[in-house]
This record gives C-alpha cells, sequence and structure tokens, in this order.
C-alpha cells in the first residue's frame, strides 16, 4: 500500500510520516530525490535522496522516476526502482508529495498498488507562522513563494481520499494511524 501525505510547504506532512514510521509496525518511507539543499536537521537518504541539478535531469532523460516536479526553484522526484522495491517488499510506504505529483501517481499505479491519499490542511495565516519559525529560517521570499501556492494546493484536495485539518499533531497522527489499518483491512477483505 502506498500512502501519500499532500498539503502546502508547513502543512507537517515530515513530521507526520517520521511519526507514523515510528509508531507502526511495516510502515517505511520513500525519500524522494531532490537537487535542493540538505536542510540542517536531515540525514541523507532518509526524507532526500540529494543530487545536483545535473544528475536530477539526467534521472528524467534516462528515465529513472515515475514522477518529477519543479517545486519552489527546486527538483523533486519518485524513483521507479526504490518505489517499486519497497512495494514488491510488502510495507506500507508513507511518502509526502505536492498535489500534481499525487495525481500522477494515482494515475500510474492505480491499476497495481493501493493508494490512499491523504491532503493535510492548515489556515494560512498558521502556515505562515510554521514558515517562519522553521528550523531552516526560509527567506521571507521564500515563505512568500510557498504562501502563493496556497490556493493552488488548496484546490486540488477533491482528488484525495481524506483531507485532515492539521491543527493538532497527536490528533493527526492517530487518525492517519486508523485511517491507515483500516484500509489495510480493506485491502486484504476478498471482493
Amino acid at each position: 500500500m502506498l500512502v501519500l501525505l499532500s498539503g502546502v510547504s508547513g502543512a507537517g506532512k515530515d513530521t507526520i510520516k517520521k511519526e507514523l514510521i515510528k509508531r507502526m509496525d511495516n510502515v517505511v518511507s520513500l525519500p524522494s530525490y531532490t537537487d535542493r539543499p540538505i536542510r540542517i536537521d536531515e540525514k541523507p537518504g532518509v526524507m532526500y535522496n540529494h543530487v545536483t541539478t545535473e544528475e536530477f535531469e539526467k534521472m528524467i532523460k534516462n528515465g529513472e522516476l515515475y514522477e518529477y516536479s519543479l517545486h519552489h526553484k527546486h527538483y523533486y522526484g519518485t524513483s521507479r526502482k526504490l518505489m517499486n522495491e519497497k512495494i514488491q517488499s510488502g510495507k506500507i510506504i508513507v511518502k509526502d508529495m505536492d498535489v500534481n505529483g499525487t495525481e500522477n501517481l494515482i494515475e500510474l499505479l492505480k491499476q497495481d498498488t493501493k493508494v490512499v491519499t491523504i491532503f493535510l490542511r492548515v489556515p494560512k495565516e498558521e502556515l505562515r507562522k510554521r514558515l517562519e519559525h522553521r528550523k531552516d529560517k526560509p527567506s521571507i521570499k521564500e515563505i512568500e513563494l510557498r504562501l502563493n501556492r496556497f490556493d493552488y494546493e488548496e484546490s486540488k484536495i477533491g482528488m484525495y481520499d481524506y483531507v485532515l485539518k492539521n491543527n493538532d499533531l497527536e490528533k493527526t497522527v492517530q487518525i492517519i494511524m486508523t485511517i491507515i489499518e483500516n484500509e489495510r483491512k480493506l485491502e486484504k477483505t476478498p471482493d
């Protein structure tokens, strides 16, 4: 099963993903590839595989990615090889992904893989506060760039299986754990 978490930058996707992996058996992350600089609190290969722009563009050219996008002036993409290995292992994969990537993966994988989509909503002013207080201290210009994408991301919530307001981390994690357990039961139930 593939669980895709979406929401604007600062909605809490990475934090929730870390908590799900910590608390649930058989749940793993699928690191995205990106050419953006590594952040202070990131460990290479855990949340992201960091490559140069040239390496990323070579991956595109060689068809190594299921999907990719240019987001906030940096590439992000999903490795075909890593995704297929994780799916074959029988693990529950939790991946954070923008709305365009989610749309692409649903289309590409829906015939072969159970895909569960969850959109995390955060009020715009709360989002601004979260971005301003991030450890990696984005610039005012970068914060505005991310806030400008807010309406576009919100306009895509209709394609998601679940839409959650993320204003309480513990409550949100508990709800998502319940969703994953219920979806896993549905997946195992014969038609």
